[in-house]
Order: structure tokens, then sequence, then C-alpha cells
């Protein structure tokens, strides 16, 4: 089956901070229609427990938008780059990220039985809002304890040196009394 030319349309914007409201009017209603959609956009307050995707970078998109009798199929890529301290010594770090979607945006977004809420996007007025897609992607694959460096050594305890750079005259601290009990529990190798 060859698609209709009328079926498909081809859409890029790489215009930073392009509005993540997309109409689809040209999709909804009509199975099969489908159109690309790329774009790099600037997502506010994007982040969690101190990893952040800096708004001036942004988020990018390259994903396919196909009519369904339902709605909306938004499937594709969402891609960028994080930033953090490090969770051992505080120095700056990056990342990237990159997660795929496939998620339906449907003019009744309620449950339904054997779904629970929020299973779909709403889709209002012939237009869909993919920030909150966006967001729910985005943070499931940031790091929680992002780390410079796997051998990182992180900061002295006592006196805030990066271990990473110097060494300093702190003593290392000594095993914490409140676990002795545990010690006499111990098996020995046989």
């Amino acid at each position: 089956m060859t698609a209709r030319s009328d079926t498909h349309s081809h859409a890029t914007d790489r215009a930073l901070g392009a509005d993540l409201r997309i109409s689809v009017r040209d999709l909804a209603h009509r199975p099969g229609a489908f159109r690309r959609l790329q774009q790099v956009a600037s997502v506010p307050g994007l982040g969690a427990l101190g990893v952040t995707v800096p708004e001036e970078v942004g988020v990018d998109l390259d994903l396919r938008l196909e009519g369904v009798a339902k709605g909306v199929v938004v499937e594709g890529e969402i891609s960028g780059q994080w930033q953090a301290d490090c969770s051992r010594c505080l120095e700056l770090v990056t990342g990237p990220f990159a997660v795929e979607v496939h998620e339906l945006f449907e003019d009744d977004a309620s449950p339904r039985a054997g779904w629970g809420e929020g299973d779909t996007y709403p889709l209002h007025d012939d237009e869909i809002d993919l920030e909150p897609l966006v967001r729910d992607a985005v943070l499931l694959e940031l790091p929680s304890a992002p780390l410079c460096s796997e051998d990182c050594e992180g900061l002295c305890p006592t006196c805030g040196t990066d271990r990473n750079v110097a060494r300093c005259a702190c003593p290392e601290p000594g095993r914490d009394p409140r676990w002795g009990v545990l010690d006499e529990l111990r098996l020995e190798n046989r």
C-alpha cells in the first residue's frame, strides 16, 4: 500500500525555546496520517535532586506523530545533556541522556478498566502538549548520584580537601564504635 501525499508531512523546527504545544489538526481523527517533528525545546526547571537539564541547551526531540482512531501516537527519541555537582567531590559534571518514547494522546485521557490514571496524555482541541511527556521521560533517565568518575575519592569529611587533587593531614576516620557488636558476628573463613 502506498501512502497518499496528503496523509503525511514533514516539520522541522530547530529554534531553541520552541513551544511544546503542537497542533495536530492534520492528524487527529485521521488514522494513518503522520508527520515528523524535529525540534530543540527549552523546558524550564527540568531536573530533580540537583541534576538539571540547562534551559539554554534544551532537549532535542526527534519524534513521529501519527493519527490513530482514538488520538495521536507520539514515538521517537528525546535526548540532551544534563549537569550536576559530583556526588563525592562537588565538581561540575555533565552527561548525555537519550530516551525512547511511545505514548498515546487521546481526547478522553481518563483511566479505563485495567489502566491506571495517567496512562495516556490529553488531546485538547486538536492540540497536544509535549512538555509533560518530555518531563516524565527525561526525569526517569537522569542519574540519581552523578559522579565525575567511578574512582572519585571525594572530599575529606574533616577539612574538605578534594582528595582527587591533594592529600590532607587529617587522620583516617576510625571505626564507629556503635557497629562494634556486629564485629563479633562475623564468621571466620573456613
